[in-house]
């Protein structure tokens, strides 16, 4: 048999184990209920989700405004694979798999930058900006490069947010598309900058994260800073009724509709993997920050503080606030069962000038290293030998139960 040969059916056993072990952990879930231990610890289970969650749905890679120039580009980890993502010089914007299409090398070792080309550091094959092969050193007269080019991958850009997807056949984004496009489109992000970014490594599974961004049970007792301007409902399938908050919601997109401003939402569609909802703030906040007031100038084409907060959810790796005067994205990246990685950008005007950076960053910074340690702390406990899966609550946490459905079916 051939080394090529070998390795295919190890892989393909690893995968078949996994995607075994995975399924088992997942008929085992009592409805209503949180996973058993297995899904969240279980090595073999990460495997499964990386192939056939991370690997197979639209992913977050970043955004517009990093990739403005020709030969800008950025590029996305996800387990075992690394795509590049380029403005190349047609305008348009490419991705391929970061594999040299010779003897595999990878081609950057940045996370993002800049190139007329992309050359292999192994071989010094180099690749235009649109992934074809431009020349190949020593390999004969007769070689045609024409015949060679790096991998492609699926990329969609939607109102100065980056999606990628490694899948052959990609699924349809057009519905998230067009629930996202109207309502982003106003805060022009792609004209944005990025002011700041903070990077985490979070001690717990990519799952524990998610689930912990799919309730607000925990906002109450957890998040003193986010609950200065957010009321602490609005989640999908939170039933808890408020009327302050109703009044709330109902004035806001009175005002909303006068000014064109779009709110309808749009929450996981049938079961899909996304989310939209434009929600208000509490009365004497126009934004998110500590004290209520712009921390930046206004965004795109919103001429009043009189936003809300536009939340955008994409399962598995990120979710985002849009505000009046600045946005910020959360993108998660699964390192191993019990680690991830966790990227927040601040995005603001790019003629914004000088920003405070510690008042731009204050509520989210506070809010999301309170939710990692929550997470860890959880994660710590699942992972013990006293874990037993738990019930969720019918009251509050339905979108928690939405999301493990949703695992469940990507799963296949």
């Amino acid at each position: 048999m051939s080394d090529t040969a070998q390795s295919d059916t190890a892989q393909s056993a690893t995968a078949r184990s996994a995607t075994a072990l995975s399924d088992t952990a997942v008929r085992l879930r009592r409805p209503g209920w949180s996973l058993p231990q297995a899904a969240y610890t279980d090595p073999e289970v990460f495997t499964a989700d990386l192939e056939r969650i991370w690997a197979g749905g639209w992913l977050f890679a970043g955004h517009t405004c990093e990739l403005a120039e020709p030969g800008d580009y950025l590029t996305r980890d996800v387990g075992r694979d690394r795509v590049i993502v380029v403005r190349g010089d047609d305008g348009a914007l490419h991705a391929h798999h970061d594999v040299c299409a010779h003897r595999g090398s990878r081609l950057t070792t940045a996370d993002r930058g800049c190139v007329r080309a992309f050359v292999c550091p192994y071989h010094q094959w180099v690749y235009r900006t649109d992934g074809t092969l431009r020349s190949a050193r020593l390999m004969g007269e007769d070689f045609g490069v024409s015949a060679y080019r790096l991998a492609p991958a699926a990329v969609h850009e939607i109102e100065g947010l980056v999606f990628v997807c490694l899948a052959d056949e990609p699924p349809d984004i057009s519905g998230f598309a067009e629930a996202l496009g109207p309502q982003l489109a106003p805060h022009r992000l792609a004209d944005a900058r990025i002011e700041t970014r903070l990077r985490y490594r979070v001690a717990a599974n990519w799952k524990t994260l998610v689930e912990n961004n799919r309730e607000c049970y925990h906002c109450a007792g957890s998040h003193p800073e986010f609950t200065l301007s957010n009321f602490d409902l609005g989640v999908n399938g939170d039933l808890r009724s408020n009327p302050r908050y109703d009044a709330a919601v109902a004035r806001a997109r009175s005002r909303w509709a006068r000014r064109g401003l779009a709110s309808a939402e749009v929450s996981f569609p049938d079961g899909a993997w996304y989310r939209v909802a434009r929600l208000p703030l509490r009365d004497g906040f126009v934004t998110e920050s500590l004290d209520g007031r712009p921390v930046a100038p206004f965004l795109g084409r919103l001429g009043a503080a009189d936003a809300g907060s536009l939340r955008v959810v994409g399962l598995p790796d990120m979710w985002a606030h849009a505000n009046s005067d600045y946005a910020v994205t959360t993108r998660l990246t699964p390192v191993d069962a019990g680690t991830t990685d966790v990227e927040l950008c601040f995005l603001v005007r790019a003629d914004a000038g000088a920003v405070d950076r510690d008042a731009l960053t204050a509520v989210w910074r506070a809010t999301s290293e309170q939710d990692w340690a929550l997470c860890e702390q959880a994660y710590a406990g699942i992972a013990s030998r006293g874990y037993r899966p738990g019930p969720l609550s019918p009251v509050v946490e339905a979108s928690v139960e939405a999301f493990l459905g949703w695992y469940e079916r990507a799963l296949g």
